[in-house]
């Protein structure tokens, strides 16, 4: 590791710590040659696949976003935030060990849908609605009775 300070190449670790959450370890080290202590922080590289949009446009993806959509489905339903939470982080697992470089956005659609399903009902069927962009009265009435099935 390249000092901050001086550019010497020579640094040494003379502490390290695993973060509480254990998401990343912070080391502090010191240059060989000018003495100076710096901390760095050592965390893994993931990098999720592209989404590909329905006009062919390629877009990386935001957690951001999913977690909008959930919010947005489940605004004033009596979810935790805990409960979003960790339904995020099973989407993104699978998205991760899919192992692809990218994936239509209709298969995020779908694993949203799978999770809300599981959480709540009624934000399911107001996802759904706008997913699958219901025309008529009739398509509501196929969604609500494929959940009381």
């Amino acid at each position: 590791m390249k000092c901050p300070f001086c550019s010497h190449a020579d640094t040494q670790v003379v502490e390290t710590r695993m973060a509480e959450d254990g998401d990343f370890i912070r080391r502090r080290r010191q240059c060989a040659h000018c003495e100076k202590r710096f901390t760095t922080y050592e965390r893994p590289d993931v990098t999720f696949p592209a989404v590909v949009k329905k006009d062919g446009r390629r877009i990386d993806y935001e957690r951001a976003k999913l977690l909008a959509s959930f919010h947005l489905a489940l605004r004033k339903r009596p979810v935790s935030t805990e409960h979003i939470d960790n339904a995020v982080e099973r989407i993104e697992e699978k998205l991760l060990n899919l192992g692809v470089r990218e994936l239509p956005s209709s298969r995020i659609g779908e694993l949203v849908m799978r999770e809300l399903k599981k959480l709540d009902k009624v934000a399911y069927v107001r996802f759904a609605s706008v997913y699958r962009s219901f025309e008529d009265v009739d398509e509501f009435k196929t969604v609500v009775d494929e959940i009381r099935k």
